[in-house]
């Protein structure tokens, strides 16, 4: 929506408050014809068609964070436009207020948009409502009280230009490699904000001599065509964000489970493969945990599948609760899981198995004024030479059913005899 309204205030600009400049330093009687109706008409129904389409995208997506802001951003851009189609018929306070108003919306819903995308807090709508206010206050001052055509245009871009800058730097984190799409984005809006704040000083370079030349003619066809390649690149930008964070739906999806938020085997085989690789080559220690739920299906049996579910979701946050960031989970299906430490060896990997198990048996789940009472048997064992995911786990499965065998709610580790 930057873009559009970007073009749209260049239209109006150039075709109203620039024109004017321009008329009063040469004194032409008419001002001169720096955009035809067409390129207004084409730039206004380009802003419609692509608010159209984000709409659509919007409705079936509605779970897609930002993407409301980014078609409202859209929306204030065609009613700029769509007054810009009309403007001769509107009373030319009406008309500014439209524009500058529309344009900083615009600005302010892109914002919105890229914070929300990101999950992070939305500002306080205050203050972006007061910076609103004062810009068209004052471009009604400089309509009426004072007549400045010249003015309005260093005004109308000044909202806008910030908060599209702010977009950018918003939302350009991350990493490139991870979230391209991101820095993809930033990049258009960032260059369109500094656009819209710059625009003053490339009109500046225009003498009193030179305003209605052929040299002011083409600066504005320029300014028209980085609003109208803007317009497109932006609503480009969207579209990507949109499939980038669908994108990563589908992987989470795929990867993780949907009960309990963890890996799934699929994918934590993956993972410990990698692991193991890196392991053996940097000569670090890799220990795997193999844990089981002890009696799960008297839980299931006696406070049904819910109760279960809510135990096994319990258990993984306690399990957080004992683990680093790099650590890895993955539940291999039904009530047992595995865990791989990174970087770790045998004694500590058996203290955090065991500060674990004794969470674990002190923390039952209260459900409906009852408690439900958890342990968990843990095995474990370290990663050796010539190592799979699976001959290691096979290891730390039965270190995990020599706990079963021992009584239960305890830890058994499996020594390695050929450690990396």
């Amino acid at each position: 929506s930057a873009v559009f309204w970007w073009w749209l205030l260049d239209s109006r600009l150039h075709t109203s408050g620039f024109c004017h400049f321009a008329r009063s330093q040469t004194g032409a009687s008419r001002p001169p014809a720096v955009h035809s109706p067409t390129l207004i008409a084409l730039a206004a129904i380009l802003a419609a068609l692509v608010t159209a389409v984000l709409h659509l995208v919007w409705r079936f997506n509605r779970h897609i964070p930002g993407l409301g802001f980014w078609v409202l951003s859209f929306l204030s851009a065609s009613v700029f436009g769509a007054s810009l189609l009309v403007r001769e018929h509107m009373p030319l306070v009406l008309s500014v207020v439209v524009a500058q108003a529309g344009i900083a919306v615009a600005a302010y819903c892109c914002f919105l948009g890229g914070r929300a995308y990101l999950g992070l807090r939305l500002p306080h709508h205050g203050y972006a409502t007061a910076a609103i206010v004062a810009v068209v206050a004052l471009a009604v001052y400089f309509t009426v009280g004072h007549p400045h055509p010249v003015a309005r245009f260093v005004l109308s871009g000044l909202v806008g230009g910030v908060y599209f800058l702010l977009t950018a730097v918003t939302l350009a984190r991350g990493g490139f490699n991870k979230v391209p799409a991101r820095y993809i984005f930033a990049a258009m809006v960032g260059f369109h904000g500094a656009f819209l704040l710059l625009r003053p000083a490339l009109f500046g370079l225009i003498s009193a001599a030179e305003a209605g030349s052929d040299m002011a003619q083409r600066i504005s066809q320029y300014v028209a065509l980085e609003s109208t390649v803007a317009l497109v690149m932006i609503a480009f930008g969207t579209l990507l964000l949109t499939n980038e964070h669908v994108t990563t739906e589908l992987r989470h999806l795929a990867e993780m489970d949907s009960l309990t938020n963890v890996f799934n085997r699929r994918a934590y085989l993956t993972l410990l493969d990698k692991a193991i690789s890196n392991a053996q080559r940097t000569r670090q220690g890799l220990p795997v945990l193999a844990l089981d739920l002890d009696h799960f299906k008297k839980i299931n049996d006696t406070w049904g599948h819910s109760g279960g579910d809510d135990v096994l979701r319990q258990f993984v946050a306690l399990a957080q609760q004992c683990l680093r960031k790099e650590d890895v989970m993955g539940r291999l299906g039904g009530e047992e899981f595995a865990i791989f430490l990174l970087n770790a060896d045998g004694q500590g990997a058996e203290a955090v198995a065991e500060r674990l198990r004794a969470l674990v048996e002190t923390q039952p789940l209260r459900s409906d004024h009852h408690a439900i009472p958890v342990t968990v048997s843990i095995g474990v064992a370290l990663c050796t030479r010539g190592d799979s995911a699976e001959t290691v786990l096979k290891r730390a499965d039965a270190a995990m059913y020599l706990a079963k065998q021992n009584g239960r709610n305890r830890v058994e580790v499996v020594a390695s005899p050929v450690p990396i």
